[in-house]
């Protein structure tokens, strides 16, 4: 009778070290699999920020350009037909760019922001609302994207 508890006893020990053992390997398995997915969406991140993001930022600009080339000749007829239309209100807009009439004297500087909030146009950190003189800004430098 000795014999069969002490083999009994000693499958159950071999069976649970093997079911150890197997567990061990999943979950080794487990982690190399969790590295390479890691591995992946790092690369895929990369792929996405160096390809992707600079393709569509560039898309959405060029659709600027057009959108704004589209609006400003409309525009200077409404100006031309109706002199209080440079009381637009900005609230719909989100960028303006400076113009001959809207703040000239900021085109071609890199100060200039030119967002919209609120309604309200932030010209730029030093003057908010815009210079007075339409000549020039004593804040004014250039715009190093701009070829003026």
């Amino acid at each position: 009778m000795e014999d069969w508890s002490k083999d009994f006893f000693e499958v159950m020990e071999n069976a649970a070290s093997e079911v150890e053992h197997f567990f061990s390997d999943i979950s080794e398995e487990f982690v190399e699999m969790l590295d390479v997915l890691a591995k992946i969406s790092e690369e895929f991140t990369e792929q996405v920020q160096n390809n992707l993001i600079p393709e569509v930022d560039g898309y959405l600009q060029e659709f600027d350009g057009y959108f704004n080339e589209f609006l400003e000749p409309i525009i200077e007829i409404c100006r031309d037909f109706d002199p209080e239309f440079d009381e637009i209100d900005l609230s719909m807009v989100t960028y303006v760019d400076p113009s001959p009439t809207q703040q000239p004297a900021c085109r071609g500087c890199s100060n200039y922001h030119g967002q919209v909030y609120g309604g309200n146009l932030l010209v730029c950190a030093m003057h908010p609302t815009g210079v007075e003189s339409d000549a020039s800004c004593p804040d004014w430098e250039a715009d190093s994207d701009l070829n003026f």
